[in-house]
């Protein structure tokens, strides 16, 4: 995420071409239990498929279910299942959603090297277009207690695969997801009724709330005052109604977040830990991830606040490399860190913003994102702050590009890139969202408009150097070219990047092509009074 000070991140320069291909189905079966596939996604080298169980009988069902690939496809990664076996045939077996009930059906993924389709498929021994007897497997209607995603705080952080607790199903349609800081209530006075005034309440999906600290391997507060104790007045809050100091009640962020879900119930808010400047703490989380995990939930899930909350977001800049400090607990710890989390969240969100270095031995390369990726429902690669200031002498170059143009400073320094990367790390597209900034990086003493020129140092800003919010520089320096799917404006000396809701468009565009997430954005403070960019986002993904 964006932070008060100066970070540099990147992605790869290997592009796959993904689209959303045509089902592959098989029929379903009244009163039987059957299975479809779907090749969601395809991008030469690899692909995205799901199975989809449907318990047509009258009473609940656990299901296995055999699947055969073509040669020269294999199973790279899979989520919401255990799968055993190795070769082209496979046997998958439920996790969290082993027991269907009467009328209901569940689902699994998985990512393949080689885009070939199953060739061969039965359902509890049966044809999986046909379907198995339904006396071939009656169950109890609830799950095991090795079933449930909730049940299994001491499996071992070791296991690279087979977890068991998995993601919940993703929220269907595209998420649109805006960060929310816990200072912007300082000098910005920004709060959380400004995401009712300018429609951000609106269209967005989730919140992600930054930041809580990480220290001493544990979840910690991060500012107790703007969290839950700044009294807001009838003026200032979503309701009209007051905060009060009546003992045990909640005040601050959280209770103005709860009072906005009362009044947009579609909004779900997820607690994001660490941050450029609170990553530090992860390395000694890491070392003991089922204690780390442990109090995160038990923070996340105080009784005061637990029902603000639908989960938790991991933002660790940057596992096993450097951000603001440098990291060296190995490739697998974030992996195991996870692993804790989903275990001990169960179906609960887990999620994780995490680095858009793609570059060859970067910090995509650095931790093993494909291992984790089963574990989270999704991944947040921060897609913008490739180029900026922090290089004081430039060269000029948009801070969030879209694609890796001609003249690029810094090879595979773009959103395409990162998404190509993780894809071919599997991590399914269904797992991936794009990153924009809603705010610009600049540079002062630039004397030519095209990218490529050099500079004497940070632009100012209003309240950091290098960087300004787009309600600002949209008046205050308009944009005059594009660069690599984004827009920068060269004026007075000044050079500025920065995303309008022409080149969002363009971005939610190739986002839907590459069958992703949605879109989240760094932050909600930065779009316009009326929300030009947060409604280019939403319009964007229709």
């Amino acid at each position: 995420m964006l932070r008060t000070r100066a970070r540099l991140i990147a992605a790869t320069a290997a592009m796959v071409v993904a689209g959303s291909i045509g089902a592959v189905t098989m029929a379903n079966a009244a009163g039987t239990v059957t299975a479809s596939y779907t090749q969601t996604s395809n991008w030469g080298s690899g692909a995205e498929g799901k199975y989809t169980i449907t318990n047509g009988t009258g009473s609940a069902a656990t299901w296995t279910l055999v699947f055969t690939l073509p040669s020269g496809t294999t199973v790279s990664s899979f989520w919401d299942a255990n799968l055993t076996g190795t070769g082209q045939t496979r046997t998958a077996t439920g996790t969290w959603n082993a027991t269907i009930p009467a009328g209901g059906s569940a689902s699994f993924g998985f990512v393949t090297a080689g885009s070939g389709t199953p060739t061969a498929c039965t359902i509890n021994g049966a044809n999986c277009a046909t379907g198995a007897s339904p006396s071939a497997v009656p169950s109890s209607s609830a799950p095991s207690p090795s079933a449930s995603p909730s049940k299994s705080p001491s499996a071992s952080p070791s296991t690279p695969t087979s977890p068991s607790a998995s993601p919940t199903n993703p929220t269907p349609g595209k998420k649109v997801i805006g960060y929310f800081t816990n200072w912007a209530q300082y000098g910005r006075n920004f709060h959380v009724k400004n995401l009712v005034s300018n429609g951000s309440a609106a269209k967005l999906t989730h919140i992600n709330y930054a930041f809580g600290n990480v220290t001493g391997g544990q979840c910690v507060i991060g500012d107790s005052y703007t969290d839950y104790d700044r009294a807001y007045s009838a003026a200032e809050s979503v309701d009209g109604v007051a905060d009060t100091w009546d003992a045990g009640a909640l005040r601050g962020n959280f209770n103005q977040l709860r009072k906005l879900k009362k009044a947009y119930p579609n909004i779900k808010i997820v607690w994001s830990f660490g941050g450029w400047t609170w990553s530090g703490g992860f390395g000694a989380a890491a070392a003991n991830p089922t204690a780390f995990a442990n109090s995160c939930y038990n923070l996340v899930e105080d009784p005061r606040w637990a029902d603000v909350f639908d989960g938790i977001d991991i933002d660790w800049e940057y596992p096993n490399a450097c951000g603001l400090s440098c990291d060296s607990s190995g490739p697998l710890a974030y992996r195991n860190l996870m692993q804790a989390l989903r275990n001990r969240f169960g179906s609960a969100l887990v999620t994780s913003a995490i680095t858009a270095d793609g570059s060859t031995g970067g910090k995509l390369d650095a931790t093993d994102y494909g291992a984790a990726a089963q574990y989270v429902d999704w991944y947040l690669p921060m897609s913008y702050d490739f180029f900026g200031a922090f290089n004081a002498q430039g060269p000029t170059a948009p801070h969030s590009p879209l694609t890796c143009y001609a003249g690029i400073p810094q090879q595979g320094f773009c959103t395409e890139a990162a998404i190509a990367k993780l894809k071919s790390k599997g991590v399914p597209a269904s797992k991936l969202l794009i990153g924009i900034g809603f705010y610009g990086r600049g540079w002062t003493g630039v004397t030519q408009s095209a990218p490529g020129g050099s500079a004497t140092g940070a632009a100012p800003g209003t309240y950091e150097a290098g960087i300004e919010d787009y309600h600002v520089l949209k008046t205050k320096c308009p944009a005059n070219g594009t660069v690599g799917g984004t827009a920068y404006c060269f004026s007075g000396g000044q050079w500025w990047s920065y995303d309008t809701p022409a080149t969002i468009q363009g971005k939610m565009t190739w986002a839907k092509n590459q069958s992703l997430a949605g879109a989240f954005f760094w932050d909600t403070f930065g779009d316009t009074a009326n929300g030009e960019l947060i409604t280019a986002i939403k319009n964007g993904l229709a």
